[in-house]
């Protein structure tokens, strides 16, 4: 009597494994526009940037700020010993007594121009958040397809246990009763070792891509046992390189900001030319000393050496410094527009490839062949090179197709928006 292989029984302990760690109820299923929004509401790394507007915001205040008034006090000559006249007699009619006021008067409109600076800045700040508001989206949109590449790798793979496990035991009927080999039996065993890993693998793959998925939408922003809703197929666009191009122009954050960045480098260029205009400081000062006087006075720089030069000539290079910084970012946007514009008609071919007929192909080969076999009219190794060909095609068609989702998020990416012209 042949003792039965432990492999038979592993088989539908691992289904059973894999139906418990794939198909318990999550408390919570989101979809990719979901996911997105929650990453821009919770995603912690994009809520410390934000606070960057506010901070720059702060600094809008302190440029808008006048300066402070001065308040001094002198009392001069008092005395080291007791005067002969007496001390108090002397305090009053022998020591001065001054108070007064200073204030800075500015010239050339420099809180003016100040505040116009500050805004300038949080308008450059504001737009460098909105892309990275923009970057987020695309990868919380590839975290996603991942999931959804997983979970279509766990049901290839249980699918294939699933039949499998049908040859698996008609081979071991026939070699308990002679019909094949034992090299034969051992063969179909051993392949039964490719589909076990390769769902070990994608339960594996799965857990992994929640996790990273649930850290870029905030990680209490889902429960630990969520999970992805939507349909994880073909979407077929017929896009315009030259319209998503003109969109990307129009509404890319980084390019805008670039263009607010020459307008924020001419408001320093006009705040260091307010900066060389010598400012005015005036006071007024009450003394008594025997007499009540009251003296005004003022003092204002004499610009020999320092007209802020230095920073004039500064803030001047800055602006065309700004001005070849937006020439290039609106190049890389057109470049990037371009790439992922391409990277999506390449991913379509190739999804078209196997959608045309190699899938249906596969699929036949595989019936015809585990027909075949089990009933004697074809070969062990001509049944198992149809079932490797089917796995291949498989694992390459769901590799295609989240190729192909991923390059569709890159071209939502790239022109700045989700919704796509």
């Amino acid at each position: 009597m042949r003792v039965k292989s432990p492999i038979i029984y592993v088989v539908p302990i691992c289904i059973l494994l894999a139906g418990l760690a794939h198909g318990q109820t999550p408390a919570l299923r989101i979809t990719i526009e979901q996911a997105i929004q929650m990453a821009l509401q919770r995603n912690h790394t994009l809520l410390a940037a934000r606070t960057t507007v506010r901070q720059s915001e702060a600094d809008e205040i302190t440029a808008n700020l006048r300066p402070n008034p001065n308040l001094f006090g002198v009392w001069a000559y008092l005395p080291l010993f007791k005067p002969d006249e007496g001390l108090r007699s002397y305090l009053y009619n022998s020591t001065e007594k001054d108070i007064g006021l200073s204030y800075l008067f500015e010239r050339g409109q420099k809180r003016q121009h100040r505040l116009e600076a500050a805004k300038d800045a949080t308008a450059v700040t504001r737009s460098q958040v909105d892309d990275n508001e923009r970057t987020l989206s695309f990868q919380v949109a590839s975290l996603f397809i991942n999931v959804q590449l997983a979970e279509s790798m766990i049901d290839l793979g249980e699918e294939n246990l699933k039949s499998f496990q049908k040859t698996i035991d008609i081979a071991q009927n026939q070699f308990e009763f002679g019909g094949i080999s034992e090299n034969d039996n051992l063969k179909i065993k051993l392949q039964l070792l490719q589909f076990q890993s390769d769902l070990q693998q994608a339960q594996l793959a799965r857990i992994q891509a929640l996790s990273d998925l649930r850290q870029a939408v905030g990680y209490d922003a889902v429960p630990a046992n969520y999970d992805v809703a939507g349909l994880f197929d073909y979407q077929p666009l017929t896009l315009s390189l030259e319209s998503l191009q003109m969109k990307a122009i129009q509404i890319r954050p980084d390019l805008r900001g670039a263009v607010q960045a020459i307008t924020a480098a001419n408001s320093q260029f006009a705040l260091a030319r307010a900066n060389g205009k010598q400012d005015v400081t005036g006071s007024a000062n009450y003394s008594h000393n025997g007499n009540n006087t009251v003296t005004f006075s003022f003092s204002v720089p004499i610009p020999i050496s320092d007209r802020n030069q230095g920073q004039i000539a500064k803030t001047r290079y800055a602006v065309t410094q700004a001005q070849e910084q937006q020439r290039a970012i609106e190049g890389q946007v057109m470049t990037d527009v371009r790439d992922a514009y391409e990277g999506l008609q390449t991913n379509d071919r190739v999804v078209q490839f196997y959608r045309s007929g190699h899938l249906d192909t596969s699929r036949r080969s595989r019936e015809i062949s585990e027909y075949a076999y089990q009933r004697g009219g074809v070969a062990l190794l001509d049944f198992l090179d149809a079932e490797r060909s089917y796995r291949s095609t498989q694992l390459g068609y769901r590799q295609a197709l989240a190729g192909y989702l991923t390059a569709l998020e890159q071209v939502r990416q790239a022109v700045g928006t989700r919704s796509l012209p």
